[in-house]
């Protein structure tokens, strides 16, 4: 059981008679439990939830085997709970989530349904989430991140109590659901038929068929072009339309519309000849038209907002979604995330990594370079070699599955441990870009999925599935080889983000294209500065973004719209505009997390220095996979707690910027 002791001061309710009343009964000893738990649980208790006093008589435990053995009964109950639940909210929104066929009307009502919602609410109603408060402690994060010899038992213990910290209302909580699932359809849907996309000049750029997803593949397919001398025509028409659609000047009836032709620099609409039209592809109605999209983007953005600020009066220790992503989400407080994601983007070693990418280009860099991908193999190969490569070796999802065992041993992994999580992994072919979904139960599995194009995987989601299987791999170890399943998971997402990268940076190795050299790691360590320089100004843009609809509660969506695209040029102007010019793009507010992934991007730049740390880690060894599980399998404590286990220091910048000064010099 937990020794230490959370003073609360005490609510509107006088809780001293029911102190005096227990302690009369128990003892003195039992002074900072009593004081502790009756507090605690004053502050949630409510008139309609009857007598206090009589409550805490009946249900204030003292003997050490009855904590004991109620908190097992919680542990082993909130299992059966919480992985059902997933499992009946990810079964309805499978038609949402999954290319499986045309949407009916009612998927996305069905989507938009949380079976979880009313869970908390009715623990509370039927008193279970007051015998936790009563008999187990509430600990501050201050208290968390000073924890230093904690046993298992009491970080299982810190976790069982922190799920009954707050006391949402069910309706707030399936109102976040559903503005979540709303936003994340949208994104789903928001595609560009790429042949359709003219270039500066009038002409065709791109070939016929390719169809990508708003921003993952936009930017995956810039990434593709340096491959190509001809290129830079290519990238240049995908920042336009990256523009466009951050301003908003996008015609709304481009978006996932292969009838009509449009010039993103002049911003014109014109239907499409017929021959030029895909076969296969969605006939819209819709008749030419240069009229913007209707600030949809925004108008997602501030529902999601609007949703979150509803639970802020039920967040006392959090009272702003902001709070609750770094506080509660993140265990890390705003403050340090920031610190550690500026002390990369005003690094000095920018502009030298910048002055190797230009001899690199051979040009002047430009916002285009943002997502330079030249210092890895993958670089210099053409995108169409890569494709034909992995579609021959992926023509459908289940070929991807059945190669699991393979990959994880070429990973690193020993047979017997690679055969047991292929057998607890699922492969799903995605209708977005494609992600990982954990169980939350042992008996069931977590889900890979990644987009299956109809003539079978490309390299895009080839790359995609890599990293998702290492999110997948740590759902594994963390929920069917953890001591308690109080603690599954890992600490944040940007823990699990970082397994991802060590994964996805094999993804040509384990195509059989070649194991790095010396001066390969070399350009890799630079590759890893570069990756999360650009994603640590994107954070800072979402970050401040949510700090901007705090302030302006009663903002129009058009409003937002414009603050958007002014933060993000703001942010460019003074981190991103001396490397790469482009004075003044809205670059940075192209990322889809931002509308259907409330305050998460920050996570993605504190993955790659986690990553770089894990990384270091396993150079130690030789082998990922074993390192893998014996991180993965600590759960999710304080993040410097995790960190310290896995590699012996805390969340840190300085591995990476180490690494990439030594690399310069080399």
């Amino acid at each position: 059981m937990l020794l230490m002791t959370l003073v609360l001061a005490a609510g509107p309710m006088n809780t001293k008679p029911i102190e005096d009343e227990l302690l009369k009964k128990f003892g003195e000893a039992q002074r900072a439990r009593v004081e502790r738990g009756v507090r605690q649980t004053a502050k949630l208790w409510r008139k309609e939830d009857g007598d206090l006093a009589a409550f805490a008589r009946e249900n204030f435990l003292t003997e050490q085997k009855d904590l004991d053995d109620t908190f097992a009964r919680f542990e082993a109950n909130f299992e059966q709970l919480d992985g059902h639940l997933l499992e009946i909210g990810r079964e309805l929104q499978k038609p949402t989530a999954l290319d499986v066929g045309p949407l009916l009307k009612v998927d996305p009502y069905f989507a938009e349904y949380d079976p979880s919602a009313h869970l908390t609410e009715d623990l509370f109603n039927n008193r279970l989430g007051f015998v936790v408060l009563l008999n187990f402690p509430l600990t501050t994060l201050e208290q968390r991140l000073a924890a230093k010899d904690w046993s298992r038992q009491q970080w299982a213990e810190a976790r069982l109590a922190g799920r009954f910290a707050r006391r949402v209302p069910a309706a707030v909580q399936q109102e976040i659901t559903s503005a979540a699932a709303a936003a994340d359809l949208y994104i789903a849907e928001y595609n560009l038929w790429m042949h359709h996309v003219l270039g500066e000049k009038g002409d065709r750029l791109f070939p016929k068929g390719k169809r990508l997803i708003s921003h993952w593949n936009l930017r995956d397919e810039l990434k593709a072009q340096y491959a190509d001398k001809e290129g830079l025509a290519r990238q240049r028409t995908i920042i336009k339309v990256m523009e466009r659609i951050v301003t908003q000047t996008i015609p709304a009836a481009v978006i996932n519309n292969p009838t009509v032709d449009w010039n993103p620099f002049a911003n014109t609409v014109v239907a499409a000849a017929a021959g030029t039209i895909e076969d296969d592809a969605p006939k819209k109605a819709a008749a030419p038209s240069t009229k913007p999209e209707p600030d949809a983007r925004y108008v997602k953005l501030q529902a999601n907002w609007a949703a979150q600020k509803k639970a802020d009066p039920y967040s006392p220790t959090a009272p702003t979604a902001i709070d609750r992503a770094f506080s509660i989400g993140a265990e890390m407080p705003e403050a340090r995330v920031k610190e550690l994601l500026e002390s990369v983007l005003a690094s000095p070693l920018v502009p030298k990594v910048a002055a190797e990418i230009e001899k690199k280009v051979g040009r002047k860099l430009e916002p285009t370079d943002l997502w330079f991908n030249g210092f890895l193999p993958r670089g210099s190969i053409a995108e169409t070699e890569l494709d034909a490569k992995v579609r021959a070796k992926y023509p459908n999802a289940p070929a991807f599955a059945k190669d699991i065992p393979r990959i994880l041993q070429g990973l690193g992994f020993p047979a017997d441990r690679a055969k047991y999580l292929s057998e607890r992994i699922l492969v799903d072919p995605s209708r977005g870009a494609g992600h990982a979904l954990q169980a939350a139960r042992r008996g069931d599995f977590p889900h890979l999925r990644t987009r299956v194009e109809k003539e079978g995987m490309n390299y895009k989601g080839y790359n995609i599935a890599v990293h998702e299987l290492g999110h997948n791999v740590e759902q594994v170890f963390s929920l069917y080889d953890i001591d308690h399943t109080l603690l599954a998971g890992v600490p944040n997402t940007a823990f699990t983000e970082a397994i991802a990268f060590v994964f996805q940076a094999k993804d040509l190795e384990l195509l059989g294209l070649g194991k790095p050299d010396a001066e390969a790691e070399r350009l890799r360590v630079l590759n890893d500065f570069w990756m999360t320089w650009e994603i640590a100004g994107v954070a800072l843009v979402d970050i401040e973004v949510w700090h901007w609809m705090y302030d302006h509660p009663k903002a129009t969506p058009a409003q937002l719209r414009d603050a958007t695209v002014q933060i993000s040029q703001k942010i460019w102007n003074k981190y991103c505009a001396p490397v790469l010019g482009g004075k003044d793009t809205p670059l940075l507010g192209i990322y889809s997390h931002m509308i259907s992934y409330p305050m998460y991007l920050f996570n993605y730049p504190l993955g790659h220095l986690i990553a770089f740390q894990i990384e270091e880690q396993v150079k130690k060894t030789g082998k990922i996979g074993p390192e893998i599980e014996r991180m993965s399998k600590f759960g999710a404590v304080t993040p410097d707690a995790w960190m310290v286990n896995a590699s012996g220091e805390p969340v840190s910048a300085g591995p990476l910027l180490r690494a990439t000064e030594a690399a310069l010099r080399k």
